[in-house]
This record gives C-alpha cells, structure tokens and sequence, in this order.
C-alpha cells in the first residue's frame, strides 16, 4: 500500500514538471509568434483597401443607379447601348464576400513565416508536454483528471491547443489564432498552477459516477471549441470595423491597418465562428442533458436549479439566441457576433464566476 502511495504521489510530482515544462515552451512559442507578426508588419499587403475600392470605382463603362439597379451604358461605334441592368444588392454587415482574406501573420514574409512555423513547431511540443502532465495526473488519482478546478483548466487548455491543431493539420489556415490561444493558454496554466492547485486525492461520492466522464468531459470540449470561436468572433468585430472604415472613406490607424490586413476577412471570420458555434451547439445542449441524468443518479433529481445549473442554461439559451440571430433579418453580423461574445462570457461565467463566488452542490472547485 506505501508503495502505490509513493507511486501516485511520484505521478503527481512528474505531472507538475511537465506543466511547468509545458508552459516553458508555450512561453517560447508566444515569442516567436510575437516576432512572426513583427516580421509581417514589414509587409505592405493592402488588399483589403484595394478590392472595396476597385468595388467602389467599377471596372468599366458609366454607371448610374436608381433604387439599387446598376445600368451600363457601354458606346460601340458611336452607338449608345443600354445593356442589361443589373440588381445591386448591399451585402449584411461583415459579408463583403469579394473582399480577400489577408495573408496571416507573416504578411508573405520569408523571416515571419519561419518564425510561424518555429511557433507552430513549439505549440506542437508543449502540446506534447501538456498532453503528458494530464496523462499523469490521471493516473496518480486513477480516475478521470477533471474532479476539480485545476484539473479542469489543465485540461480545458490542452484540449483547446489540441483543437487549434487538429485544425491545422486539417489544412484550415488559421495560424493567425496562433498568438491568441497561446497566450490564454499561459494565462490558464498561471492560475491553475498559483491560485487554483489542488493536491490529487480522490472524488466525492457524488462525483464517482461513469457520467463523469460523458458530462465533464463533453462540457470541456464544448468549452475549449467555443473559446476558437470566440477568438474568431472578436477577431471579426474588429476586421468588420476595419473594412467598414476603409469603405467609407475613412483611414484607419497605422497599427490597426498593419494587424488587421493580415487577417481573414470579415465575412471569412464570422463564417468560421458560426459553422464552429452551430457544430458544438447540439454537443452542449447534450452534455445539459447528460448532467441532469448524472443529477438524479447523484442526488435524486434531474434538475434543482443550482447555480452551475442556472448558468449552464443561461450559456445554451445565450448560444440559442446567437444562432437564431442568424437566421434573423436585421441581426446577422455584429449584433448576432455580440450575442455569441456575450454567450461565451456566460461560459466563463459558469467555470470561473459561480465555482468561486456561489455555494451549491457542484461547489468542488477545489478553492
């Protein structure tokens, strides 16, 4: 028995070096995407202002429009020639769909997209390292490694690195999330490891149930993909403003031009949060589902109405409300991306906020 004690308590001390190893080398891949966008900031890409002002000017002939018709006068031969009109319609906010994305954080450096895939590579090998501390924890406490807080944002952030990946590896060009996801990575691991560590130990009775492992970790999935999309979706307010500006004839600053050029377009961001939010969307209407069943096999009811509970509902009428909007005349684009920024507040509201301000019975935070 003092051996496996020994063994486990050994298990949990190589799982603390490893995320602290890991964070090491998420620090180093922060700096090279640091200098990756700094080595793209040498390049002048502007195609963003190029296609809203080629859009602007036409591209051949006189143009007059009435009433959202375009017609064109086109001369041949001294002979005027009315040709077909053509019906303009504006597109919804942040769908300019003949806008080009921009060319990521390299800019089409040489150097900045070396230092790219240096940070990619350092992301891959701290993923590694993370994916091993969980690994290990879990095997110390020999169950699943997401009973309290710190092992729940271990977990969360490896699983939303895993995400990041799986995407490249997909051939999804979204690098340009590289910077944001490791930077919220470290920022994580710094309050899993200083304000929310919890000495391995086993669960309470009411946590040791199978759903555990169908409900938590369902919830973190859903969580760690909802944060992609949330990146997006803020990433796209901005670009969205961006090209509002450059189509109105306004100049945007120098660093706003240099950072925002380089991103997808509006209508490309919106795009990928949306088909992210839609995709997860089902899976946490699900994992609702499956903790009011591990609630009445821990507790003897489906539903009490406690705060994780109230919040966890709030978060899926939040995301119901964003993908409605969707479908709504008059809200798609920033209003809907505001209900979806808004619906992943709730989200961290409901980890973060109700496990350290609120007394319930999913109160096993750990702090």
């Amino acid at each position: 028995m003092d051996i496996a004690v020994a063994a486990n308590e050994g298990l949990a001390e190589f799982s603390n070096v490893l995320i602290k190893s890991a964070m090491a080398v998420y620090a180093l891949a922060f700096v090279a995407h640091i200098v990756e966008w700094v080595f793209g900031s040498r390049s002048k890409v502007a195609r963003t202002a190029a296609a809203l002002t080629a859009k602007d000017t036409g591209k051949a002939g006189s143009t007059a429009a009435a009433g959202g018709v375009s017609v064109t006068v086109r001369t041949s031969g001294g002979t005027k020639v009315l040709e077909k009109p053509e019906v303009v319609t504006r597109s919804a906010t942040g769908r300019r769909a003949d806008v080009p994305d921009g060319p990521g954080a390299a800019g089409g450096d040489e150097k900045g997209d070396l230092y790219g895939r240096i940070a990619v590579s350092l992301t891959v090998l701290a993923f590694l390292l993370h994916f091993g501390a969980v690994l290990t924890r879990a095997l110390s406490v020999q169950r699943a490694p997401w009973g309290n807080m710190y092992e729940f944002s271990t977990a969360f952030s490896m699983v939303a690195v895993g995400a990041y990946l799986g995407f490249l590896i997909a051939k999804k060009d979204i690098r340009w999330i590289g910077l944001p996801l490791v930077t919220t990575v470290l920022l994580d691991l710094g309050l899993a490891i200083v304000v929310f560590y919890t000495e391995s130990d086993q669960l309470v009775p009411a946590l040791d149930s199978y759903w555990m492992w169908i409900h938590v970790s369902l919830a973190i999935v859903c969580g760690a993909l909802f944060y992609i999309g949330a990146v997006s979706t803020l990433l796209y307010l901005f670009r969205d403003r961006y090209e509002a500006k450059l189509e109105a004839g306004g100049k945007p600053g120098a660093l706003a031009t240099s950072v925002l050029e380089r991103l997808p377009s509006a209508a490309s961001l919106d795009g990928f949060a949306y088909r992210i939010n839609a995709a997860v969307f089902p899976f946490w209407t699900f994992t609702i589902i499956a903790g009011a069943i591990w609630a009445e096999n821990a507790w003897g009811r489906y539903w009490g109405w406690d705060p994780k509970e109230v919040w966890s509902f709030i978060t899926w009428v939040g995301y119901a409300a964003y993908l409605h909007a969707r479908a709504t005349a008059g809200w798609k684009g920033r209003k809907a991306a505001y209900l979806a920024v808004i619906a992943f507040l709730c989200f961290l509201f409901n980890y973060y906020g109700v496990n350290i301000f609120f007394d319930g019975l999913h109160s096993y935070g750990g702090v």
